[in-house]
């Protein structure tokens, strides 16, 4: 026979161990000596200790759910109780009703935690809803309308409160949104309405402007197709798609009378051509605007520009699309940055982002959770799969915050 401290061996090979009630069987060994059969049910009790280890330390340090705790300390006890092992069980029957101690005190802690977070977000949502019925009264159509989107992201970030409370702050915050966008469609609706009157006043203007084309009546022509500009001007802008085919109509009567004109005053050519010597040296001004390095110090650099260049008379016919071409080609930059910095500065894709970017903290937060219970458990093939796994997942999130940065934060 043999035994140690916690257990013994007898002559049939049935293997015991020493508990505060007494001895219990751990089953019976055949297989070799009782040193041996007393070795193994040692290291089946060594094999508990860990096992209960790792779970305190996962109770301890990680937001293992209460349930799932319990159930781990159901397993083990019920491990313990089946006396498969020789040591000291009763010191495991302590710290496992520790344990259950343990989570009991952390359940209670998250039960309040989670009201104090139910009263935050509570709070909170109240603060959406009445920032958000404030924006519908906005007539600043364009960063409202941001900021209300913004808001509906928040709102989706929040946790939920009780159904009732939830659906009643969701009815309001979604009642403001409705009637901003109303309001907001009935201006652009008015707008559409100004421009159509526009585009009515503009179609008479190039008629006329048509008719008078071929007249030899300089000076009273002239001095007519002064008025329709102004006119022009006074009506405002027509749908984009009618402005440019209106204005080209426009201008281009007006170009085939002072061209005639031109033609038949000889003697202003003298003048055309120092006109476009200004004009080439206000297209020269013009060019060193391009690149584009400042966007609202060009555009309004270029404005002034394209005011004195309003204010030049004619240049000759034949010289005119190339000092123009250049003019046009630096308003098409100016126009090209503006788009640039409309688009880097687009809502949508920096929510877009933004959410990409969330996803992917959310996915390097979860694997560096896995490799700390890998590592925990002991499983390191497991832990060293998941951190090369963790190193492509971290330099996605490093490129998506480094996209992020360049629409502003």
């Amino acid at each position: 026979m043999s035994s140690d401290p916690w257990g013994r061996v007898d002559e049939t090979g049935t293997v015991y161990v020493r508990t505060a009630e007494g001895e219990k069987v751990v089953g019976s060994w055949q297989a070799g000596t009782p040193e041996e059969a007393l070795a193994y049910f040692e290291r089946k009790y060594e094999g508990l200790v860990v096992e209960i280890g790792l779970l305190e330390r996962r109770v301890r340090t990680t937001d293992l759910s209460a349930k799932d705790a319990q159930t781990a300390i159901d397993h083990l006890r019920v491990q313990v109780e089946e006396h498969h092992a020789v040591g000291d069980l009763d010191a495991l029957r302590v710290r496992l009703d520790k344990l259950v101690a343990t989570v009991d005190s952390r359940r209670e802690e998250r039960k309040v935690q989670k009201a104090k977070q139910t009263d935050e977000a509570r709070a909170a949502k109240d603060a959406l809803v009445a920032e958000a019925e404030q924006l519908a009264q906005s007539d600043q159509w364009r960063s409202a309308g941001e900021r209300l989107r913004a808001l509906v992201d928040i709102w989706k970030g929040l946790p939920r409160l009780d159904r009732k409370s939830d659906d009643e702050l969701w009815h309001r915050f979604s009642h403001a949104r409705s009637a901003f966008s109303k309001r907001r469609k009935a201006h652009f609706a008015s707008l559409d309405a100004q421009r159509e009157d526009a585009r009515k006043v503009k179609e008479r203007l190039v008629a006329e402007a048509e008719s008078l084309s071929k007249s030899t009546d300089w000076g009273p022509t002239a001095a007519r197709y002064r008025e329709l500009m102004a006119d022009w001007k006074a009506a405002g802008r027509a749908q984009r798609e009618s402005e440019d085919d209106l204005w080209n109509r426009f201008r281009g009567a007006q170009d085939v009378f002072f061209a005639a004109r031109g033609e038949v005053f000889a003697e202003r050519d003298a003048e055309q051509v120092e006109n476009l010597k200004l004009k080439e040296e206000l297209a020269d001004e013009a060019e060193k605007l391009v690149p584009i390095t400042d966007l609202k110090a060009a555009r309004a650099a270029f404005r002034s520009l394209n005011e004195r260049w309003e204010g030049v008379g004619h240049v000759p016919r034949d010289a005119r699309p190339k000092v123009e071409g250049r003019m046009h080609a630096v308003e098409r930059a100016i126009q090209e940055a503006e788009e640039g910095e409309w688009r880097r500065t687009n809502p949508e894709a920096r929510a877009r982002a933004a959410g990409l970017t969330g996803q992917l903290q959310a996915a390097v937060d979860k694997l560096r959770e896995q490799i700390d219970a890998a590592r925990a458990a002991g499983n390191n093939a497991k832990a060293d799969k998941l951190a090369r796994e963790l190193e492509g997942r971290q330099a996605l999130l490093d490129q998506a915050l480094k996209g992020l940065e360049e629409f502003g934060g």
